[in-house]
């Protein structure tokens, strides 16, 4: 059994040493591409929003290397991805690939449910196994996590144009080469030691902008065309909403123990929205809420093109940035879109909020 599962930013880090660290074979994609785009527009429905068709791309490619099995996550709620995976296996089984499909949904307190799906990936795997396999997971998520926080804040005080995406990439290559915690630590370490020593601008006062969206469009660099990066270079500081780690504490590890809490998002967009709407939509809200209470300078949201949820959010976004004088752009996505085009949006919406803060 080969395993494979598609790319959303820099997630593959964590789910090689996952699978790998309980005995299985694994194969990771190449990094969504053009091609990858390409063979999944191809196969996938006209009407399927974006991320679809780039997994579908993605497990084309694996299969290409030699995959036969798909780890692919479910979902609950009005968003299409509940059903991504059945919609995948039939358009795959079509093409004529023969494989195996493992859908992991969310766990909502079924923890029984959750092994059964793991044990059917590895075998027989032993409880010191499973613990430390997790152990090691976590520790690259929390440093990938990390060094992406410092790079968002360095890149907008760089001194060469580009030097910080160049380091970061190199960072996280020596966290994904990372056999146990310790190494992973030591990783971390001397990743954040080697971004902060890169020469920066101090005269700079960067922008702060938020990046709120749906979770795969917002972490995936591909697709939402490196919208971070070109912001940091255009001297911002940007702050995402998701953070990987973040994300898997709270709607993986919480949902998994049912552990009773308070959500402040929930609690930030209930003047605009009360309830649940599939995705993202609602954490958009109430996070874009958050930043301006914070003094950000401006949100961007991205979605993939007719993503319900965040639909929702946008239509609601214009009462927020009304409401807390705070700019708001929203950049959709699909198959069509140009990287040019979106700068020259980015580019027009930093000017806008340098001429607000002067």
């Amino acid at each position: 059994m080969k395993l494979t599962f598609p790319h959303m930013g820099n997630l593959y880090i964590a789910m090689r040493a996952l699978f790998e660290n309980l005995g299985a074979e694994v194969v990771i994609p190449p990094k969504s591409s053009k091609r990858t785009l390409t063979l999944g527009t191809r196969y996938s429905p006209e009407f399927a929003c974006l991320p679809l068709k780039v997994n579908i791309g993605n497990f084309i490619e694996a299969f290409e290397m030699g995959a036969d099995t798909i780890v692919m996550a479910g979902g609950v709620g009005p968003c299409r991805f509940g059903y991504y995976g059945e919609v995948q296996r039939e358009i795959l089984k079509d093409l004529g690939y023969e494989f195996e499909m493992v859908v992991i949904e969310p766990p909502q307190g079924r923890i029984g449910h959750l092994l059964e799906r793991v044990k059917k990936l590895v075998g027989k795997v032993t409880a010191r196994q499973v613990i430390y396999a997790l152990k090691l997971t976590w520790a690259k998520m929390s440093a990938v996590d990390e060094l992406e926080r410092l790079a968002n804040v360095v890149r907008a005080r760089e001194a060469e144009k580009g030097s910080t995406s160049k380091v970061l990439e190199t960072v996280l290559g020596w966290v994904d080469s990372a056999s146990t915690i310790e190494e992973v630590r030591d990783a971390k370490e001397e990743g954040l030691g080697t971004l902060k020593r890169l020469p920066m601008d101090g005269s700079r006062e960067p922008l702060k902008v938020a990046l709120v969206g749906e979770i795969y469009v917002v972490l995936e660099p591909f697709v939402n065309l490196h919208v971070e990066r070109e912001l940091g270079e255009m001297g911002v500081e940007v702050e995402r909403s998701i953070y990987i780690g973040e994300w898997v504490k709270e709607h993986v590890v919480g949902d998994l123990l049912r552990f009773g809490r308070k959500n402040p998002v929930k609690d930030s967009a209930k003047p605009y929205l009360c309830h649940f709407v599939g995705g993202h939509g609602l954490e958009s809200v109430g996070r874009a809420v958050e930043y301006a209470k914070r003094g950000f300078h401006g949100v961007v949201q991205v979605m993939p093109f007719t993503c319900m949820p965040e639909i929702v959010a946008q239509s609601i976004l214009p009462s927020v940035s009304r409401d807390y004088d705070i700019p708001i752009m929203t950049l959709i996505f699909d198959e069509h879109s140009a990287e040019a085009g979106v700068i020259t949006r980015l580019e027009a919406f930093v000017d806008l909020m340098s001429r607000r803060r002067k």
